[in-house]
């Protein structure tokens, strides 16, 4: 076995400077540029493209910075080809503005080279926690440091970064550049404290009792979903946020290589066919599997999954079963799974299997708002919020954004949210204190 860095090292590779400024020079400049529309949070994205292509790197880095805190994660991470670039009017001839990679190699420049730092307000405008350091917590926290609020984020992990550093294999978001996007919400002011449990260690109302004006819930979904079927207590069937966890932390030298839960030499099934899916699948393949086979109950048209990720894993060798719907997980005297039974359009089956990864969703963890008066859910445990201010819950001052709120979306949709929360929460701290003026 390789050592895991070269096994997980990224696989797209970056534009070198010369690359990116031909790539840049490319650009149609439209006058109603329709990639800007397909961009959740409305980057400007001509404008940066431009600068790029005269060589103005800290120009191109100010205008990405005007709507985007994580724009070398959203330029490796983000589905570009239903975004920006698949409304790239260049895009149907086959032509598109590869402007995911424009973006990832102005900030990339900018982390390497430095070249930014921006004249931030006094922190005097009210004080707000955030709760969860993954996409929604780390957009409201930067966003709101922008205008002057001093910004606590409150941290389960020993390391910042949630599913962008616990949750994305390494060769397709490098911790590295993680790390680098988290020290620039840092330099903006923003203090996190780690290892610290909301709902265990303290609860929102010990926060509040700290002076905060209000409090950001993005908490996510950490709980994984499983399939509802016989067999699923079996020994070999894992969760793939587990196996996308563990495989992260050995590649990053905190475990061994036995805690990985895939066993080199195995044949191992995927439920699901999203991008976890595919991120599990293709974890398994780089964990030295025999073989990876993701079953789905649906066709390849209705795959959740992008495109291009689904392309990657089928030049890994990774096989799919489709319109197979399982039945049973099959297991063996010692209750370890051995494979399973489901219906195909060819009947009845049973397939081989020496691991199966779940990767059917999730939800969230109820900790915060089970030890929390006022804070209203769905059924499903998902935060209730309002319109007026966006994004506040039923207790007043407390608001929630992302998927804890929207359900597992990509990481630009729960930045996208939180962004107009981080609005609400402005208007709100202002209102605030104005009244009690």
């Amino acid at each position: 076995m390789n050592k895991p860095k070269a096994v997980f090292r990224e696989i797209n590779e970056s534009y070198t400077l010369q690359e990116a400024i031909a790539e840049a020079k490319r650009c149609l400049n439209c006058k109603n540029p329709s990639c800007k529309k397909g961009c959740p949070i409305e980057n400007h994205i001509p404008e940066f493209i431009h600068e790029l292509s005269k060589g103005n790197m800290g120009n191109a880095m100010a205008i990405i910075n005007e709507k985007s805190n994580l724009p070398a994660i959203c330029g490796r991470v983000c589905p570009h080809e239903k975004q920006c670039q698949g409304h790239c009017v260049l895009y149907p001839k086959g032509k598109g503005i590869e402007i995911g990679k424009l973006e990832r190699f102005v900030a990339d420049f900018d982390a390497e080279m430095k070249l930014i730092r921006e004249k931030l307000p006094q922190k005097t405008r009210g004080k707000v926690a955030v709760i969860g350091s993954g996409p929604a917590g780390l957009t409201v926290a930067g966003d709101l440091a922008r205008q002057g609020f001093n910004v606590t984020i409150f941290e389960s992990q020993a390391e910042p970064g949630g599913v962008l550093m616990y949750g994305i294999p390494e060769y397709r978001l490098p911790k590295q550049v993680v790390r680098q996007e988290i020290e620039k919400i840092e330099a903006l002011g923003v203090t996190f404290l780690l290892n610290c449990v909301v709902g265990k260690q303290l609860n929102i109302d010990d926060i509040f009792a700290q002076g905060y004006d209000a409090i950001f819930i993005g908490s996510g979904t950490a709980l994984p979903k499983s399939l509802d079927i016989p067999g699923g207590g079996l020994r070999g069937v894992i969760q793939a946020t587990y196996l996308l966890h563990m495989a992260n932390i050995y590649n990053e030298g905190t475990v061994g290589r036995d805690k990985v839960p895939v066993i080199e030499g195995e044949h191992v099934a995927v439920m699901g066919c999203g991008n976890v899916a595919m991120d599990a699948a293709r974890t398994a393949v780089r964990m030295g599997a025999a073989s990876v086979t993701i079953v789905y109950r649906r066709t390849e048209a209705d795959m959740p999954a992008i495109q291009a990720e689904y392309q990657a894993a089928l030049q890994e060798g990774v096989k799919f079963l489709w319109q197979t719907s399982t039945t049973e997980f099959l297991g063996d005297e010692d209750g370890k799974v051995v494979g399973l039974r489901a219906n195909t359009p060819e009947g009845v089956k049973e397939y081989a299997f020496d691991r199966i990864c779940l990767a059917v969703g999730s939800r969230p963890a109820s900790r915060i708002v089970s030890t929390t008066e006022g804070i209203e859910t769905d059924d499903n445990g998902y935060v209730l919020v309002k319109e007026r201010p966006f994004g506040m819950t039923s207790r007043k001052g407390v608001f929630a954004g992302g998927d804890v709120v929207h359900r597992p979306q990509t990481v630009v949709m729960a930045m996208k949210a939180a962004k107009s929360v981080a609005v609400g929460i402005a208007q709100y701290v202002d209102a605030v204190k104005l009244l009690s003026e």
